[in-house]
């Protein structure tokens, strides 16, 4: 095991002296976030071994333990654990009578607390008000409001005590779940700005428990400029800037590696790291406390750092205590669904129609009856192949809980809409920039391929024949010929329009920005919802017609294709070389 980013901050020296009557009490902080089902060294859904999980952290945990003491180890899990996997998604919705392995997890590993993801709350109260009730960790979100009585859902703040020192955690998660989720999945809930809530209890900590340690444990990024919607998503860093009194934030939810510190407004300066995600990595806080003979703290430090477990050996005690629930969850995946005559892949989607694109857009038709579908590629590299067709395919084809929404929207908004999405996704091409992908970099390569956004954010469309001009800017991008059908399309018409509770809710801003509709008349715009999630849908609607083609619906195009098909060769070349990084967004 290895650090692969330290820093060392000196957080408090007082004049107070250091003398033979001081005590120096050794604590080490080790922390997990969106670890997203990743449990075993084992992915459920590509069906093959990879890096990462629980089962390694078991491993790396110990020895951490063994190595500074039981005692003055404190572990924490920041959130997003509830989705991602079929493990998951297994004990969520398929046997929901077994004690869930997420709760028995956290009871196994022992950890001391952990905070709400907003892929957790995803969930919907049955499952993650059932996880919380079935493990002993206790489960925080000081912004998490209780409608009912105006009190946090979930309990605050949590204190513990080791050799002497009085440590605080305070849990808080990103605030922006309005924006993406559906009400009902967080019903008589609403979520406080995290610095507001941040301010009221690290007052209350102070004036009531007094500790010698204040942690911060964040769902959410290190990006404050960052708003969706009127939501600032990634607020830790001005948390740990704004409210003085925290020792050590650490953060979750942007899946970046992070390890820095802030100054706060006291001048004190407050590591704050971040691992990442699918338990690849643990973030470690090295905490050095000197007290006087009063229990007063005469000094304090602070070091941080991130240490990478990707290639540990899993803990074959995890392993074998977790069997049972292993074993069901790769029997729920290989159920054979249906039968696929060719393969079908993400990688064609960020280029033009895809089979992959169109068997979603040709499922979504037909679970809503709309007219028109939009939907993006959820996973950047993902791959159905040709054969027998398994349940673990379907969360290759549909990688989140969504619902599946109809909502009304009329042939203006339609046009604005994909605008929003074609301009996230592709970059105005000319003389001097001749990439078709919006890149991160002005000069991408393929050692330096992120994409300038999310491509859950690159939808297209069916049900509609229309070209993406690639030398226009946004506004002037899209042309809509016509209904796929032959019809005319109009303006001026109401539409009904298949998406995901994501988008409908408003994720992405392709209907608030784009679309131009007013975030609190969108629910106004619902025609139906499912009361389930897209992909049990997606499997009812193989399972009635199990024969699958790689079938390309040939409904729009980028234009003008002289210029358009060079850049899609070197754009291609860039994301999916065989050197290229495979890591984005």
């Amino acid at each position: 095991m290895k650090y692969v980013f330290l820093i060392v901050i000196a957080m408090l020296s007082t004049a107070l002296p250091i003398n033979a009557g001081n005590r120096t009490v050794n604590l080490k902080v080790a922390y997990t976030t969106d670890v997203h089902g990743n449990f075993f060294p084992y992915n459920f859904i590509t069906r093959e071994p990879w890096s990462g999980s629980m089962a390694r952290v078991a491993t790396a945990i110990d020895s951490i333990r063994t190595s500074a003491g039981k005692d003055n180890v404190i572990l924490l899990d920041n959130g997003d654990i509830l989705q991602g996997q079929p493990s998951v998604y297994y004990y969520n919705y398929i046997d929901t009578t077994t004690l869930h392995p997420a709760a028995r997890i956290y009871d196994y590993l022992g950890y001391d607390a952990a905070t709400v993801g907003n892929h957790d709350i995803e969930t919907g109260h049955a499952v993650y008000d059932r996880w919380a009730a079935q493990t002993a960790t206790p489960i925080l979100a000081a912004n998490i409001i209780d409608n009912a009585n105006g009190r946090p859902y979930f309990k605050p703040y949590h204190i513990m005590e080791r050799n002497g020192v009085k440590i605080a955690v305070l849990g808080m998660i990103t605030p922006a779940i309005p924006a993406w989720l559906p009400e009902n999945l967080w019903h008589g809930l609403s979520f406080e700005d995290m610095e507001t809530s941040a301010a009221k209890w690290i007052d209350t900590i102070r004036k009531t428990e007094a500790p010698h340690i204040i942690i911060g444990l964040f769902h959410a990024g290190h990006d404050a400029s960052r708003m969706t919607g009127k939501y600032k998503e990634n607020a830790s860093m001005e948390v740990a800037k704004n409210v003085p009194g925290f020792d050590l934030v650490l953060m979750g939810h942007d899946h970046q590696r992070y390890c820095s510190s802030v100054e706060n407004t006291e001048g004190s300066h407050v590591p704050v790291i971040n691992p990442a995600n699918n338990a690849n990595a643990i973030g470690i806080g090295d905490i050095t406390v000197t007290l006087d003979s009063c229990g007063n703290i005469v000094d304090k430090q602070i070091s941080a750092g991130i240490l990478d477990i990707s290639e540990l050996a899993p803990s074959q005690h995890f392993l074998d205590t977790f069997n049972a629930e292993r074993d069901a969850v790769m029997q729920f995946v290989s159920r054979q669904i249906g039968n696929s005559t060719g393969e079908m892949s993400t990688q064609d989607a960020f280029f033009g129609p895809s089979a992959f694109m169109s068997l979603l857009h040709r499922l979504q038709l037909e679970i809503s009856g709309a007219d028109i579908s939009f939907a993006a590629p959820l996973s950047f590299n993902a791959l159905i192949s040709e054969g027998p067709v398994r349940i673990s395919d379907m969360f290759t084809l549909y990688k989140y809980e969504n619902m599946l929404y109809t909502i009304a929207m009329s042939g203006r908004e339609i046009k604005d809409y994909l605008e929003e999405s074609y301009s996230l996704w592709t970059d105005v091409v000319t003389g001097t920039q001749p990439h078709l992908i919006k890149f991160e970099s002005h000069a991408p390569s393929s050692k330096d391929n992120r994409l300038k956004n999310p491509a859950y954010n690159f939808d297209s469309a069916a049900g509609i024949n229309y070209c993406v001009d690639m030398t226009k800017p946004k506004g002037e991008k899209i042309t809509i010929h016509s209904m796929s059908t032959g019809e005319p399309f109009d303006l001026d018409r109401t539409y009904s329009v298949a998406v995901n509770s994501y988008r409908a809710n408003g994720g992405g801003d392709h209907l608030t920005k784009g679309a131009g509709i007013q975030a609190e008349q969108l629910s106004e715009r619902v025609i139906t919802a499912t009361d389930k999630d897209l992909r049990f849908y997606l499997i009812k609607a193989i399972e009635r017609n199990p024969a699958i083609s790689p079938e390309i619906d040939y409904n729009w195009k980028f234009i003008p294709e002289s210029i358009a098909e060079p850049a899609i060769r070197l754009d291609r070349a860039i994301l999916f070389s065989p050197d290229s990084s495979k890591e984005q967004k």
